[in-house]
């Protein structure tokens, strides 16, 4: 869907300065960068309390700067027409006990639209979760086709220049059937956009990202899986062997 229901952002001004640009792609000031292009998933799990999400994309390097998330904050999602300012922006708001809904609102309309001709706000799409698993997310009009978004339970799939909306739909439909640890349901989701379409130009990396307090390896590590694949043929098949490599390796905790 263009816009969540929980929100309507379309006739909103942008108010306060933004910074921040996509990494990793022709930063010149004089030119747009390429549309980043990207279906991913935010998702919780109420029985471990772990957040986080994943993503694939027809980019290089796409983990470098869609997901973000924090240990009993939440996470997000910031891709297409990217300001990766989205992310931190988002996490603070979080952390001060702002809803996702909100959180959304307000980061949309704070970016003061600072390159309109060529890398609009209303191209953006932005996803939040936060640590009871709400969500929310904005896909705007500008955003390339196909782009929408789409909300389960404990979980927020979006994308664009993707296959179709079944792509997001099937997303979802996966990450809520698929039994097992948190990793496992964020990879079914993208597997299952993968096979209704995905993003139309192909395949080339993917990333995950999961959290929870303390239940990281080592000491006072909140991270339980941060994983990228950067350039792939087959980027979500690499990701599923490093989650199921990291899933014999994960000790019940005590």
């Amino acid at each position: 869907m263009r816009l969540s229901t929980t929100i309507a952002l379309a006739a909103l001004l942008g108010t306060a300065p933004i910074a921040g640009a996509q990494t990793g792609f022709n930063t010149m000031p004089s030119l747009p960068w390429p549309p980043v292009a990207t279906f991913s998933i935010l998702g919780y799990d109420p029985a471990t309390g772990e957040v986080g999400g994943a993503v694939q994309s027809r980019v290089f390097s796409v983990g470098n700067g869609v997901l973000w998330a924090e240990a009993g904050v939440g996470a997000a999602a910031t891709q297409a027409i990217v300001d990766v300012s989205y992310g931190p922006q988002a996490i603070a708001l979080l952390r001060g006990g702002m809803k996702p809904a909100d959180v959304v609102k307000k980061v949309w309309t704070d970016d003061p639209d600072p390159r309109p001709t060529d890398w609009t706000k209303q191209g953006r799409q932005f996803a939040v979760i936060d640590a009871q698993g709400n969500v929310a997310a904005y896909t705007g009009p500008k955003a390339s086709e196909w782009a929408g978004d789409k909300q389960g339970k404990y979980c927020t799939a979006q994308g664009n220049i993707l296959g179709g909306p079944d792509v997001v739909n099937n997303m979802v439909k996966a990450f809520e059937e698929t039994p097992g640890h948190l990793s496992l349901r964020l990879l079914a989701a993208l597997e299952a956009g993968q096979a209704a379409g995905g993003d139309k130009r192909g395949m080339q990396s993917a990333a995950m990202l999961i959290v929870k307090k303390d239940a990281g390896v080592w000491l006072h590590n909140d991270v339980v899986l941060r994983l990228q694949v950067d350039d792939n043929p087959e980027p979500i098949k690499e990701l599923r062997r490093l989650v199921e490599k990291a899933a014999t390796m994960r000790r019940p905790r005590r």
